[in-house]
């Protein structure tokens, strides 16, 4: 089953579209999620910046906690994936080239 064919999921994705600010964000992310899932995905997106920037795993895994397993699964989803992690790191990196 694809997880995108729901009507719960368009309308999460719905939801992200409509936050304006950081402020935003973090409120409907405080809600959404727990501690551990936030701290999780934020994990997740580290070790996809560090990935990008051609770090060692063993580099990785110090730096952010994460283990092998976990720095695996994010580096076949940056190679294979949909390029989801690929667009958000082009457009922070975009910012701050500005």
């Amino acid at each position: 089953m694809d997880v995108f064919h729901t009507e719960g999921s368009a309308l999460l994705v719905r939801a992200i579209l409509a936050l304006e600010t950081e402020e935003e964000c973090r409120a409907f992310l405080e809600d959404l999620m727990t501690g551990k899932e936030i701290q999780d995905c934020s994990q997740r997106i580290l070790v996809a910046r560090m990935l990008r920037e051609k770090l060692v795993y063993s580099r990785i895994a110090r730096d952010t906690g994460a283990s092998t397993a976990t720095i695996s699964r994010v580096n076949r989803c940056c190679t294979y994936g949909a390029g989801g992690y690929r667009t958000v790191l082009e457009r922070l990196e975009g910012e701050s080239e500005r």
